[in-house]
């Protein structure tokens, strides 16, 4: 049964803003700036607006860290309150990344999750910050990362630096994600691919210009990416998919493919041996497909040689 979700990721608006603004006024700018770059895509009608890290901080030359922390603490949750009336009402989830104050006078680089009606259904505290916003600022580690539930699936986030650590990542595939969201002023490079293989997972990064926003399936195939006079993307996922190798599947995937034709797909990114299913149909999902054809799901089949590596007799004296 197919399970498809339609993502946009934005790249921010203008931040410069006239240093002699009031921070109202700066506030309102950025609400201004928002709510005319989400007209870019919430035609689309997605399930998912994914916005980049920090995403209303405003910027003026020779900006001082203490004022922009004095800019957080008067915006307080005003930017988020409005990103909530734009999820209510175009019943869709927004990924707002930002930095929010704790109620000790700490803060927190974090992506707060908005649900369909308004709501707050998940909190991340970027788990990596540099060492540099650590030094210059009360900003403190996160150390909790926990998938988000939503209504479409599971949805695990990453903030720009966090994407470079192994730990956090096999943190969430153990959770077995849905999607990576990826709030980001830096794009990653291989590591997207990287990160949406080895978590089997949707990635959907949301970047600062001018590197593109990106979509990337689960055997690191790019789906969509923004362009440079369109700074933003919208795609369609079916997230009822699986991961299977070539080695035993290849057969039986040729066979699923005779009997079901485009009720199923396969998508082969080349070179890895790994591929993508699909179920295209409301007919059946992709586990039944799974046990009807016996197919081996990638992460059996490295368990399955882990396990021959380790019988007696098999590993070199």
């Amino acid at each position: 049964m197919s399970r498809y979700v339609k993502i946009s990721c934005l790249a921010p608006p203008h931040k410069e803003v006239d240093a002699g603004l009031s921070l109202e006024d700066i506030v309102l700018q950025m609400i201004a700036r928002w709510e005319e770059r989400l007209q870019h895509v919430l035609p689309e009608r997605p399930d998912l607006i994914v916005l980049p890290e920090c995403c209303d901080d405003p910027a003026y030359d020779g900006m001082q860290t203490e004022w922009l922390y004095e800019y957080y603490r008067y915006r307080g949750t005003r930017i988020r309150d409005f990103f909530s009336g734009i999820a209510s009402a175009h019943r869709c989830y927004i990924a707002y990344s930002a930095m929010i104050e704790m109620p000790d006078g700490t803060f927190r680089n974090a992506t707060q999750f908005i649900d369909r009606h308004g709501e707050l259904c998940g909190v991340y505290h970027k788990n990596h910050i540099t060492i540099r916003q650590k030094s210059t600022s009360d900003t403190l580690y996160g150390k909790e990362a926990n998938v988000i539930q939503t209504d479409f699936g599971r949805v695990a986030c990453l903030i720009c630096f966090d994407i470079n650590f192994d730990e956090l990542l096999e943190t969430y595939a153990g959770q077995k994600p849905d999607v990576i969201v990826f709030s980001s002023a830096y794009h990653g490079g291989l590591m997207q691919a990287y990160r949406a293989y080895s978590c089997r997972a949707y990635f959907a990064g949301a970047i600062w210009l001018p590197d593109p926003c990106s979509i990337v399936n689960p055997v690191g195939e790019v789906v969509g990416e923004s362009t440079h006079f369109y700074p933003f993307v919208t795609r369609t996922i079916n997230l009822d998919c699986a991961v299977v190798h070539y080695d035993y599947n290849k057969t039986k995937l040729d066979a699923m493919k005779r009997k079901y034709g485009a009720k199923v797909g396969i998508s082969d990114p080349g070179r890895l041996n790994a591929f993508l299913i699909s179920s295209e149909t409301e007919a059946f999902t992709i586990q039944d497909i799974v046990r009807e054809f016996e197919l081996e799901l990638l992460d059996d089949y490295w368990m399955r040689c882990r396990a021959d590596r380790g019988k007696p007799g098999h590993l070199e004296p």
